[in-house]
């Protein structure tokens, strides 16, 4: 049979069995994750904030890592601890502020799943990191200051490096868990932002949620209260001897404990900030996971998370403001900056006039073990024999730089890093007597 014009019909046509013509396949759209609805205002104000964070973050520890690697005074092994502490944060700024900005002038999370989970796991491992950087900090300081000896010539910088290596191995061990089912990455809050699931009440997410608040806050936070502890017991021991033996000979070594320990009081700072920030945003995840997770409202998750955010930040203002190696630096290689700090090329705080001071170690450094604290003895106690030898010695420091041989010999008289964080060196002098006051430690 023909269909006018000449063609031939097809035979399915004339059996009236023809299958429906097929559609081209159609493209499914991305899942949207929800939104949540409050104000529109509430989701601009949270991201300005978080903007803000994140352009002080990055510039404030680009600051940081730029100076570290140009000065040479700052270029000790025990400072490989900051810089990696700058890192951390650094990255923590750049992974996170932009996103959430961007998210939020969207009003909800529109970059996939699959970004979600890299954003979370980003904010997890920097994190971490961070935490456990300041807990090595504060067992460096504690070393130097209850175990100088035990420590003299064996901070190195492959011993440092091996120790950061340690920090992110363990930081990454508790941060890839959820992407193989231990708990998972999802949106939170406002649903502008993600992290690991700590709403769900499900026993995975409740175990993961737990053992994460134990071993990566509460037990860092532990060790780094054993160790200020014993730090202030040590402190707090030596001052009172050295009173008890009221001899000007001592009162050097005295000073130079005094310097240590407010360099230690100035690592205590940046760790209590720290704390002070993620505790909101722990307080919640915990509440959660105690099964209260119907009290929290989108802001009760999302302004801790912003608080949590905002830690990366006090590394770089506490140094540009109590850390005189670190604003010289600054007035040095970045002269702009150091104008606006009110810092000279050369902050007679913080430089000494001789050579050897360029390699005198910074803020984690264990000056401690090569000067006059020596006559501090593991029980505590000061020796009026010990003093006196130490006194009439000259001790030597290893250089900050590793490459070069040799060491860099140093009396008493010779100014270090850790004096000039103490300020202007103390009128006490050996020949002043045995009549010598001494400055209270505390």
């Amino acid at each position: 049979m023909s269909q006018p014009g000449g063609s031939q019909a097809s035979p399915c046509a004339v059996r009236g069995n023809c299958p429906p013509p097929t559609q081209p396949p159609t493209r499914q759209p991305p899942r949207l994750f929800p939104t949540v609805d409050v104000p529109d205002h509430a989701h601009y104000i949270i991201g300005s904030v978080i903007l803000l964070v994140g352009v002080t973050g990055m510039l404030g520890n680009a600051v940081v890592l730029y100076v570290s690697c140009r000065s040479r005074t700052l270029r000790s092994p025990s400072n490989l601890l900051v810089v990696n502490l700058a890192a951390a944060d650094f990255l923590m700024s750049v992974t996170q502020s932009p996103v959430f900005f961007v998210a939020s002038l969207r009003r909800r999370w529109v970059f996939g799943e699959v970004a979600c989970e890299l954003y979370a796991f980003c904010g997890a491992l920097f994190g971490i990191t961070s935490m456990m950087t300041l807990t090595a900090i504060a067992v460096d300081r504690c070393l130097a200051i209850t175990r100088p000896l035990a420590l003299l010539g064996g901070v190195t910088r492959r011993r440092m490096l091996a120790v950061m290596a340690a920090v992110w191995l363990y930081s990454l061990g508790w941060s890839l868990p959820p992407f193989f089912g231990w708990s998972a990455y999802v949106p939170e809050g406002l649903q502008t932002s993600c992290s690991w699931d700590y709403m769900s009440f499900t026993t995975t997410v409740r175990t993961y949620t737990v053992l994460l608040f134990a071993f990566v806050f509460f037990l860092p936070l532990g060790l780094i209260a054993v160790c200020y502890f014993a730090i202030f017991r040590a402190v707090r021991h030596a001052g009172r001897e050295v009173r008890q033996l009221n001899s000007g000979r001592s009162d050097k070594a005295y000073e130079r404990l005094r310097s240590e320990w407010r360099l230690a009081k100035v690592a205590l700072g940046i760790i209590l900030l720290f704390v002070v920030s993620w505790s909101p945003y722990s307080a919640v995840a915990l509440m959660a996971t105690a099964g209260y997770a119907d009290l929290l409202t989108p802001y009760m998750n999302s302004v801790p998370a912003v608080i949590a955010k905002a830690s990366a930040i006090h590394n770089p203002i506490i140094y540009a403001i109590t850390h005189p190696k670190y604003r010289a630096a600054i007035g040095r290689y970045v002269p702009l900056l150091g104008a606006v700090l009110g810092v000279r090329e050369k902050d007679p705080r913080s430089f000494s006039s001789g050579s050897a001071s360029s390699h005198r170690t910074t803020l984690t450094s264990q000056s401690s073990q090569a000067v006059r604290l020596s006559a501090y003895r593991p029980t505590g106690r000061w020796g009026r024999s010990r003093l006196s030898s130490a006194s009439d010695s000259c001790w030597t420091e290893s250089e900050a730089d590793r490459s070069r041989i040799g060491s860099v010999a140093f009396c008493h008289g010779s100014i270090d890093f850790t004096a000039e964080m103490a300020g202007p060196a103390s009128p006490s002098s050996p020949d002043r007597g045995a009549g010598a006051d001494t400055k209270p430690l505390l």
